[in-house]
C-alpha cells in the first residue's frame, strides 16, 4: 500500500517537471522521507537520480521543437556539476536534520519566488550566454542543488531567463538539460558516502517519467500563472511542515509553532505587498 501511495506521489513530480520546468525534488524528498520513509540523506540522493532520469524524458519533447540552447546549457550544466558534485560531497558529511532543514527553507523560498510569478520574458532575449558567466552562475546553483537536493528547475530557469537573457520557452527546455546534468553529478557525489534502494528508485523515476507527460499535456491547457500559484501554496505548506516537524523537540511543539507562525507572516505579508505592487502598476 505504501509503495503504491509513494508511485502515485511521483506521478506529481514529472507533473511539476513537465508543466513548470522545475519542482521535482521539492516534491520527491518528502515524499522519500515522510511516506517512504527514507533517511535524509538517502532520500535526497535518491531525488538527485529521480529529477535527472526525468529531466532527460522531458528535453527529448524540448529539443525536437528547438527549444534547447545547447551551448548555454553545457555550459551552465559544466559548472553546476562541480558545484553538485562538492554540494553532494559535503551532504554526505552533513547532520540529516540540518539538510532537511536547509531543505524546507529552500522550500519557502521557491514557494515565494513562484507565488511572486516573476518567470517573466526579458526585454532584450540574446542567444547564448556568456562563458564565465555561465560557469559561475551553474557552479552557484548546482552547489545548492547538490547540497539539499533542491533548487534545480526554480533556479536555473530565472538564471537562464532573466541573467542570461533567454526566451522563457528556451529556458525551461535548456533547464533540463542543466537539471540532468548536475543532479548526476550531485548524485556521483552522494553515492561516495550513502546507498540508495534502486528498486524504490527505478519505480518512483518510472512514475515521475509518465508524470512529466502528463504535465506537459497540463501545460498547454491551464494557464501557466493558476499552474504556479496552487503549486506554490503546496510547496509552501510542505516547507513549512517540514521546518515544523524537525524544530519540534519530542516533548513540545512550541519552537515548531513559532516558526510556522513565522513562515506565514512573511509569506502572506510578501503575497500582499506583490499584489498592491501590480495594482499600483497597472493603475
Amino acid at each position: 500500500m505504501t509503495l503504491a501511495v509513494v508511485l502515485a506521489l511521483s506521478l506529481l513530480v514529472g507533473v511539476a517537471l513537465g508543466a513548470l520546468g522545475g519542482g521535482g525534488s521539492i516534491l520527491t524528498v518528502p515524499i522519500l522521507v515522510y511516506v517512504a520513509g527514507l533517511e535524509p540523506k538517502q532520500a535526497i540522493a535518491t531525488s538527485l537520480l529521480v529529477v535527472a532520469a526525468t529531466s532527460v524524458a522531458g528535453a527529448v519533447t524540448h529539443a525536437r521543437a528547438g527549444r534547447i540552447r545547447w551551448r548555454t546549457g553545457v555550459l551552465f550544466g559544466a559548472g553546476g556539476m562541480v558545484g553538485a558534485f562538492g554540494g553532494g560531497i559535503l551532504g554526505g558529511y552533513v547532520p540529516g536534520r540540518l539538510l532537511l532543514i536547509g531543505f524546507a527553507l529552500m522550500m519557502v523560498a521557491t514557494s515565494i519566488a513562484m507565488l511572486r510569478a516573476r518567470r517573466t520574458e526579458p526585454a532584450h532575449a540574446r542567444g547564448d550566454v556568456a562563458v564565465v558567466r555561465a560557469l559561475i552562475d551553474g557552479v552557484v546553483v548546482g552547489l545548492v542543488t547538490g547540497l539539499v537536493g533542491a533548487g534545480g528547475g526554480f533556479l536555473v530557469v530565472p538564471a537562464l531567463a532573466l541573467l542570461g537573457g533567454l526566451p522563457m520557452a528556451a529556458a525551461v527546455g535548456t533547464s533540463l538539460i542543466v537539471i540532468a546534468m548536475k543532479s548526476f553529478a550531485g548524485l556521483a557525489g552522494y553515492l561516495t558516502s550513502v546507498s540508495i534502494a534502486w528498486d524504490l528508485a527505478i519505480g518512483v523515476t518510472a512514475a515521475a517519467i509518465l508524470g512529466s507527460v502528463l504535465g506537459g499535456w497540463l501545460a498547454g491547457r491551464i494557464p501557466e500563472a493558476r499552474l504556479r500559484s496552487v503549486f506554490g501554496w503546496f510547496v509552501l505548506v510542505m516547507g513549512a511542515f517540514v521546518l515544523l516537524e524537525q524544530a519540534a523537540p519530542p516533548g513540545g511543539l512550541l519552537p515548531g509553532m513559532v516558526i510556522l507562525a513565522a513562515v506565514g507572516l512573511v509569506a502572506g505579508a510578501w503575497h500582499v505587498w506583490t499584489v498592491r505592487a501590480r495594482s499600483t502598476s497597472v493603475s
